[in-house]
């Protein structure tokens, strides 16, 4: 969502960064580009005024490091300056009296029913025992769509149909809950404009009669500053304690995730990043300043590594990537559990000094690559992958027909696993190893 923005600030910073000493005239300079990005990235201009003044305070003041660059310094300042206009990071309050309830609300179109499923496997990964309610009771399948979601995340729906209030259906989903010993009740209420009285006015008498310790709105981040207005206004009559901002994958200028907290005083606490379930991050100012800021998010790369790949398969693969028995049938293993994090373009994103890589090559390119060696590897037989050597040019034919590729692509392939077969048998000796930590020391 922040390429267009990312790449114009770090345009900016390379031109300060060739510049010996930094001038207030240089300083003001670049500040000016750094306003009119935030500006194009839809940023609320008083949040950008604002910023753009804390920034320029503390640039040409006295605040001088002497392990930084004057150019260095002055990104630093920002990038702190952002994590402020950012908010604090709050977690979801689950304090109290069980079950803790959740209530979702927002506009049509946000993504409400999805965000709710999302989030109640978040929650249950984190050890809590969830149940999605079904109050939207005007979008025709809505119901079906959570009761569909639940199966399939083993995770139970409360429902009662179109026809009871969803106040009434609210009400009695905690019932039930207690019965069940659900710990947490999520209420997955309908989309509605904020200036439509009647609905509104349901959604104050769900909070009423269930008591929310969180009222969250989901909002359609590709929206910009109509995401904010509408923030505005449900805050107005409700008392949002978070929001939740979907489709922070797409292709938006993504003003509203700087502005919101800024604006509304309401903080950000989860980001739909994508279109899978497990698509939902927690939201960490300092992560999103530096993917903003093209410095990466080797935190949130961890934690997907974490979730994602099977530690007893990881540590297997450490120990043959030490002994350099890694083989084809390794590397098919390792690429599916990479593949499991998410499109490698977003993964490679998150790698501080990758982002601009990462930029250059398309989501559809990369898993198109992904596929292709997959399908290569695939067509090999057992033999093959554990011992590539013995792939001759009958061979290379034969698994070029099957994976539906050419065999320059199974010769390119192979000659890119040799290399890397060699790499780890140089770092798997000491005298490797002790190269490679003088290299990055």
């Amino acid at each position: 969502m922040f390429d267009n923005l990312s790449d114009k600030l770090q345009g900016i910073f390379d031109k300060l960064g060739t510049k010996g000493r930094l001038s207030e005239k240089d300083v003001d300079a670049a500040l000016r580009e750094v306003k009119l990005a935030l500006l194009e990235a839809d940023v609320n201009y008083k949040v950008v005024k604002d910023f753009i003044a804390r920034v320029r305070e503390r640039a040409v003041g006295a605040e001088v490091a002497s392990s930084f660059t004057p150019a260095q310094q002055v990104i630093k300042i920002v990038n702190e300056e952002l994590i402020r206009t950012l908010g604090e990071p709050e977690k979801l309050n689950l304090t109290g009296r069980q079950p803790h309830v959740i209530m979702l609300v927002g506009l049509q179109g946000s993504g409400k029913t999805t965000t709710a499923a999302k989030l109640a496997n978040f929650l249950k990964k984190s050890g809590h025992r969830p149940m999605l309610v079904a109050a939207d009771t005007y979008r025709p399948a809505a119901v079906t769509q959570l009761q569909v979601l639940g199966e399939q995340l083993g995770i139970p729906v409360y429902a009662e149909g179109t026809k009871p209030s969803p106040p009434e259906i609210c009400k009695r989903s905690i019932k039930k809950a207690r019965e069940g010993a659900n710990s947490v009740v999520i209420l997955d209420t309908a989309g509605r404009l904020h200036i439509n009285e009647e609905l509104m006015h349901e959604l104050e008498e769900i909070k009423r009669v269930t008591e929310p310790v969180e009222i969250l709105l989901v909002a359609d981040a590709m929206t910009g500053q109509d995401a904010v207005r509408v923030a505005e206004e449900f805050h107005k009559r409700l008392n949002l304690t978070g929001l939740i901002l979907t489709k922070i994958d797409g292709d938006a200028r993504g003003g509203a995730a700087i502005s919101v907290r800024a604006v509304t005083g309401v903080p950000i606490k989860f980001l739909g990043v994508g279109e899978k379930i497990d698509d939902l991050e927690q939201f960490y100012p300092d992560r999103l300043a530096s993917r903003i800021l093209g410095m990466g998010d080797l935190l949130t790369l961890l934690e997907k590594a974490e979730q994602s790949i099977d530690q007893k398969k990881a540590a297997e693969m450490e120990k043959k990537l030490r002994t350099a028995s890694f083989d084809l049938e390794d590397f098919l293993e390792q690429l599916r559990e990479v593949k499991k994090m998410g499109p490698l373009s977003q993964i490679m994103g998150m790698i501080p000094g990758f982002s601009r890589v990462a930029k250059e090559v398309s989501p559809e390119m990369t898993d198109r690559q992904l596929k292709r060696i997959e399908a290569i590897i695939s067509s090999m037989t057992l033999e093959e992958r554990h011992n590539p050597k013995v792939i001759n040019g009958s061979r290379k034919r034969r698994i070029a027909r099957g994976s539906g590729t050419t065999v320059e692509e199974v010769n390119e392939l192979l000659s890119q696993f040799r290399q890397m077969q060699r790499l780890m048998k140089q770092l798997s000796s000491q005298r490797g190893l002790e190269r490679l930590m003088k290299m990055f020391g």
